[in-house]
């Protein structure tokens, strides 16, 4: 039976489905308690009440070991009371013990999502269900009102790219200040774009020139010859390193994460272009 929206007891046939299915969906806490227990009793109401102030964050679940003793004793449980933190059907985190509020308020920083994180979600979610233009929206709002989440440009970048307009995820990303452009994932998309561009491009300039390499390494690579591209980067990292911020060297890094830090053109062209800069 519920105890209120968001707290709940859980029996052997709900527990699967309370703790690890809503596990799925975002974080529940299964506080493993017995009545024989003081300390369990003191823990109850102070969870119970953090549970209402978060309001639905996370889901708060009540696991009566002297009726589900063997259930917790397959989750590690040996002691009460004990609090483990569960997510996508792992156990992220666990508190033994009736620690203090700011114990819980701590742990649980660590693993909710805030409301510019729900957001991104639900938007990656409506792409999945099909509804790509919808979600574009709401990730260009977000965007709007937070245009320092490297994570949100990065997906509207991403759906950009996947709904046919490569050209507005490119201008998006370009107009990122220089140091975020540098960052992991974006650096990599960034560079993919630039590839992209290039390889819908004719160009009528000389096999040599900065611009016709980067269109002929653009064109190896979506006819899967990634040496051939790398080749023609590699030329034009060592000719032209101010030709669109250096896109020849940012271009073989993406494609060495692409490729996987083992792979064996990864290795010698790694090398290779470490020599450049000897």
């Amino acid at each position: 039976m519920s105890l209120s929206p968001y707290v709940f007891d859980a029996s052997r046939d709900n527990f699967d489905s309370l703790i690890l299915g809503n596990s799925m969906r975002g974080l529940v806490l299964a506080h493993f308690w017995s009545p024989k227990a003081g300390p369990c009793m003191l823990l109850m109401p102070r969870l119970v009440k953090l549970a209402a102030e978060y309001g639905g964050r996370f889901l708060l679940v009540m696991v009566n070991t002297e009726e589900l003793g063997q259930r917790a004793r397959s989750l590690g449980v040996t002691s009460v009371p004990t609090v483990k933190f569960f997510l996508r059907e792992q156990v992220v985190h666990t508190i033994h013990g009736a620690e203090s509020d700011a114990s819980f308020r701590a742990a649980l920083g660590r693993f909710l999502a805030n409301d510019q994180d729900r957001l991104r979600m639900t938007a990656l979610h409506m792409h999945q269900d099909g509804d790509t233009e919808g979600a574009i929206a709401l990730l260009a709002r977000i965007a709007v009102e937070d245009p320092a989440d490297l994570a949100v440009a990065a997906d509207l970048a991403k759906l950009l790219t996947l709904a046919g307009l490569p050209h507005e995820a490119l201008a998006l990303l370009a107009a990122l200040p220089a140091a975020a452009r540098t960052q992991g994932n974006i650096a990599g998309l960034l560079a993919h774009l630039e590839l992209l561009e290039a390889a819908n491009q004719e160009h009528t300039d000389d096999a040599g020139t900065p611009a016709a390499r980067l269109t002929q390494a653009a064109q190896a690579l979506f006819e899967d010859q990634p040496e051939k591209a790398l080749e023609q980067l590699l030329e034009l990292a060592r000719t032209a390193p101010a030709f669109r911020d250096d896109i020849g060297r940012r271009a073989m890094l993406a494609l060495f994460g692409m490729l996987g830090g083992e792979h064996a053109l990864t290795r010698q062209y790694r090398a290779r272009l470490a020599e450049l800069s000897v």
